[in-house]
């Protein structure tokens, strides 16, 4: 599906645009982490694939970001899907205006997993920045443990039609 026609599920929250996310608990893989950012899927969050893993230190931890594409969804299965915060409210844009909207760093996660996604590839990125990608077949998950883990759900659609 081109860009120019496809479309991004962000969360509003205090006026603030945000891509749906979420902690992953430890040993938990970030696609079944991923279905619990938005609920209400009756056969739970289509997840397609792990598109982006952005890495950043902080003082005392190394915190890794996780971006999973789900499938394209409908209308109907976008107007039944909430996000886990209640305070936020679920927005369906373009993918040109959603990414526009975002904040840099979220923008640039996002950019990364898209372009990742259409060239069937997982992109590995340093506080926002791309240092390497590899193919969605070969990626592999990283042998060592951060102390945290944040999931951002990428969902793709509605398709139009």
């Amino acid at each position: 599906m081109p860009v120019e026609t496809s479309h991004l599920l962000l969360a509003e929250l205090r006026s603030d645009l945000l891509v749906p996310c979420g902690p992953a608990h430890n040993g938990q893989a970030p696609e079944q982490a991923a279905q619990n950012v938005l609920l209400g899927a009756q056969s739970g969050l289509p997840v397609l694939r792990r598109v982006a893993v952005d890495r950043a230190q902080m003082r005392r931890r190394q915190i890794l970001t996780y971006v999973v594409a789900t499938k394209p969804l409908t209308h109907a299965d976008a107007a039944c899907l909430t996000y886990r915060d209640g305070r936020a409210d679920l927005l369906v844009l373009p993918t040109v205006q959603a990414t526009l909207a975002l904040p840099t760093l979220a923008r640039a996660r996002v950019l990364a997993g898209l372009k990742a996604l259409v060239e069937e590839e997982v992109a590995y990125l340093e506080a926002g920045i791309v240092i390497r990608t590899e193919s969605a077949r070969d990626a592999s998950t990283l042998s060592h443990r951060p102390d945290r883990f944040d999931i951002k759900t990428l969902p793709i659609g509605p398709r139009t039609g």
